[in-house]
């Protein structure tokens, strides 16, 4: 089943204009990467009532499966999106805050003074996530594939086997004109004189016969694909530290594949045309060989 997400940024600065939201893009990136296509995204202070009606909105009016808020779940008298989401959620889910705590512990000991709080409303899943960049995406990895199915959870009519893990199902690729137009509209966009693109397909030559010359291989019926999420993730942290790069985004497939399906999807950004050549030739190669599985059907 396709899902959707909303993405609000609580920030007092990031509504005014005087800090650039970093967080809100790396939520979205790890989401769509995940399957999930985000239909919203928002930037608000941290105001108690304006938190609670963009989740409102976002849960009633625009029907996003998954809500991610960051920003506001610290200790100052500012932060208050907990207590915002809890005021409009109608049945709290402990065990997802509970687990980015504990997975936040194993990176440092302040993980405990998170106060993210999680919950469902109607049809929508709540998650509260940190305002740091680096924090919002450590907790999400941490939990998004419980998540998922908890989605699943949410749109059954019934219980779902929280035993079983499901298998992954492949994914339609994302846009290539939206992706170029979210870039443009993206505060790195001046910096950047270049975009390209990398879009990997399966192809029904084998791999032995394009790399080892191996003529008698049959030819491939199909791909099953998976990834690494965290994995994935820290190779784009690394692209993006690169010289003269600005913008990096990045989806994967991932289950049983047919010839001609797309594998995965790449964008970069920069500012000239080998920087941005060797970033991409850098993060798709480190992609394929460090944080993929890729086995031929035949």
């Amino acid at each position: 089943m396709d899902y959707t997400a909303a993405v609000i940024t609580i920030s007092d600065k990031g509504s005014r204009g005087e800090r650039i939201d970093t967080s809100g893009p790396a939520l979205c990136a790890i989401a769509e990467e995940h399957g999930l296509k985000v239909v919203y995204t928002s930037i608000i202070p941290d105001e108690a009532e304006q938190i609670k009606a963009e989740i409102v909105r976002c849960s009633d009016e625009i029907k996003a499966s998954l809500i991610l808020t960051t920003g506001g779940t610290g200790f100052s008298p500012r932060d208050v999106t907990p207590e915002a989401t809890r005021a409009v959620i109608e049945r709290e889910t402990p065990g997802i805050p509970e687990a980015m705590r504990a997975e936040s512990m194993k990176i440092t000991n302040r993980g405990c003074l998170s106060r993210s709080a999680a919950g469902i409303r109607g049809g929508s899943l709540i998650v509260n996530l940190p305002g740091s960049e680096k924090a919002a995406k450590e907790n999400l990895l941490s939990v998004i594939d419980a998540v998922h199915h908890g989605l699943d959870m949410l749109a059954s009519s019934g219980s779902a086997d929280c035993a079983a893990p499901t298998a992954p199902v492949k994914k339609d690729a994302p846009s290539t004109d939206t992706w170029l137009k979210e870039a443009k509209r993206d505060a790195s966009a001046a910096d950047c004189g270049m975009y390209l693109f990398h879009n990997g397909v399966v192809r029904e030559t084998a791999k032995a016969r394009v790399r080892a010359g191996d003529e008698g291989t049959m030819p491939v019926k199909g791909l099953l694909f998976g990834y690494d999420a965290e994995k994935v993730a820290a190779a784009i942290a690394e692209a993006k530290e690169l010289p003269g790069i600005y913008y990096v985004k990045v989806w994967l497939n991932e289950g049983e594949l047919d010839v001609g399906d797309d594998i995965m999807l790449v964008l970069i950004g920069g500012d000239i045309r080998p920087r941005v050549v060797n970033a991409l030739t850098f993060l798709v190669g480190k992609i394929k060989s460090e944080c993929v599985s890729e086995t031929e059907v035949y």
